[in-house]
């Protein structure tokens, strides 16, 4: 079985040493994946001129899936192809609105899901992670 790996152009640089996707035989491995943007701008906050910040786990939620999607894309895959994902919240209190926007991705036929609270992610105004799997013969 061979495996590659790739980093998307367009997207958010990896705060690491790893790539944004592998592919590993049929099977394609999504890093965790925020609402981070190419220019480290984060989708779903907004700082006042306060220093105050205010999230929005629907849009922070909205742009991770859709992250992933374009990253899938890269491979000629796409949501439709994902059969597992993780997802790490901040804080347990989102779940709903994360759930709400999940629902506009997917439904029960969809992914088996994870959903794990954990105590921070790498920006403090980083509310939601997740990582997929996809399944996608050559």
């Amino acid at each position: 079985m061979s495996t590659q790996a790739k980093v998307v152009e367009g997207k958010a640089t990896p705060r690491g040493k790893y790539p944004h996707i592998k592919r590993a035989g049929d099977f394609l491995f999504v890093s965790g994946t925020s609402s981070r943007r190419a220019d480290n701008s984060l989708a779903g906050v907004e700082v006042d001129a306060m220093g105050t910040a205010k999230f929005d786990i629907r849009a922070q939620t909205r742009a991770v899936l859709e992250n992933i999607s374009d990253i899938l894309g890269t491979q000629g895959a796409s949501l439709e192809d994902v059969v597992e994902i993780g997802t790490f919240l901040v804080d347990m209190s989102d779940f709903g609105g994360y759930n709400e926007v999940y629902g506009e991705f997917f439904d029960f036929d969809g992914p088996a899901r994870t959903t794990v609270a954990v105590h921070q992610l790498p920006h403090p105004h980083l509310r939601i992670e997740i990582k997929a799997v996809a399944y996608k013969p050559l």
